[in-house]
């Protein structure tokens, strides 16, 4: 990443694209592609929790080989704290840190540095959102909170699409039944 200072202009624009997101899985497109192109980073990733298997789901990518995302699970309970403790984690040299669990695929793949933060949403952790850099660098304070609020309104985001999905789906179920039952009634 290069030095910057990130503006309210940044925010804005991300928050107008994802606003326009009908899917939770474009959220988490367009959130990646964003947060890579405005901290000119190696990528990013948004991960969501599966409950069931305990794995954080990789949802959407920008940057990165195809090659790297599929180097192995990532368990919620083993991952790095971000997605555990709901605190962000920045790592400044992914091969000297014990907590990165495919320092080998990392330095494959040309990532020197790490930022992962949660995403929440209703004080649950949903997953977590992970910058990557192809330099070492020294998060800043600003990098974090920026990137904190950037994963906060995706958590928002994709439950409004979930919420708007259901909405759909309840409204198609009752026209379905209406209009089962006056056909019933016409006959």
């Amino acid at each position: 990443m290069e030095n910057h200072e990130l503006h309210y202009e940044t925010l804005t624009r991300l928050t107008t694209a994802i606003s326009h997101c009908k899917d939770p899985e474009e959220v988490a497109m367009v959130t990646a592609e964003s947060v890579k192109s405005v901290f000119n980073a190696k990528g990013c990733c948004v991960f969501m929790v599966n409950r069931e298997t305990g794995e954080l789901g990789l949802v959407g990518s920008f940057g990165l080989s195809q090659e790297y995302l599929e180097k192995g699970p990532t368990h919620f309970k083993q991952a790095i704290k971000e997605a555990k403790d709901a605190v962000p984690i920045a790592i400044y040299d992914v091969m000297d840190d014990p907590r990165i669990k495919y320092p080998e695929a990392a330095k494959k793949e040309g990532i020197a540095s790490l930022l992962g933060v949660p995403i929440i949403s209703h004080n649950k952790i949903i997953g977590a959102l992970r910058v990557y850099t192809a330099e070492p660098w020294e998060f800043s304070q600003d990098d974090v909170t920026v990137i904190q609020a950037v994963a906060l309104i995706c958590g928002m985001a994709m439950d409004m699409c979930r919420m708007y999905k259901g909405y759909k789906t309840s409204i198609e179920v009752l026209k379905n039944m209406r209009d089962s039952s006056n056909f019933k009634v016409n006959k």
